[in-house]
């Protein structure tokens, strides 16, 4: 019973430092649409919550099949994130400072492809994780993935309120901040970790 509390306070404590990044991209969602409704809210929480379950998994099947390979990517990952987070965080900058709203994504507006993307961007360095989780059976791996899967989702949920929140208050400038923000989560995913 010991290695399972283990593997419960291990994976929450996992989940809550792995949905940091997510929690403020969500805010950012939430900022950019201070009218979303709980529908798009949970969808939102449930795409970086399932992309948070994935990455852990994938990462553990690498870690325990194909090391070498896993292990000459991983120094790319915090690259990925920091490439996709600036096109999206340049994109909401550049609409928010031009007021464009023609574009594919107008203001107020997810997109499911925008938040796939930034559900890869905010989940990669979850990746990583399969090397905690590495001994682990199949099967504990799975529940731990569970785990920070839904503390993610509770996590991001928050994020959104709280974006919302401050959305209704900033008004017009809330896509430019949200696109500063997006920007500062992929250089501290790169550079700081």
């Amino acid at each position: 019973m010991t290695i399972w509390l283990e593997l419960v306070l291990q994976s929450i404590a996992l989940g809550v430092a792995l949905a940091m990044d997510a929690f403020s991209v969500s805010m950012a969602n939430g900022l950019n649409d201070p009218g979303m409704k709980k529908k798009k809210m949970c969808v939102i929480a449930g795409t970086f919550a399932g992309f948070q379950f994935a990455m852990p998994m994938i990462g553990w099947f690498c870690v325990t099949t194909i090391k070498e390979i896993f292990s000459m990517f991983e120094r790319f990952i915090p690259w990925i994130a920091l490439i996709l987070l600036l096109i999206i965080g340049g994109k909401m900058l550049l609409d928010g400072i031009r007021g464009d709203e023609d574009g594919e994504e107008s203001s107020g507006e997810l997109g499911v492809k925008l938040l796939i993307v930034q559900g890869i961007a905010t989940s990669i360095d979850a990746l990583s994780t399969g090397f905690t989780t590495s001994a682990y059976s199949a099967f504990q791996a799975f529940i731990s993935s569970l785990i920070i899967a839904i503390v993610t989702f509770v996590i991001c949920i928050a994020g959104v309120k709280i974006g919302k929140k401050f959305g209704v208050k900033l008004a017009g400038k809330a896509q430019i901040l949200g696109g500063v923000l997006l920007i500062l989560i992929g250089l501290k995913i790169c550079f700081i970790g």
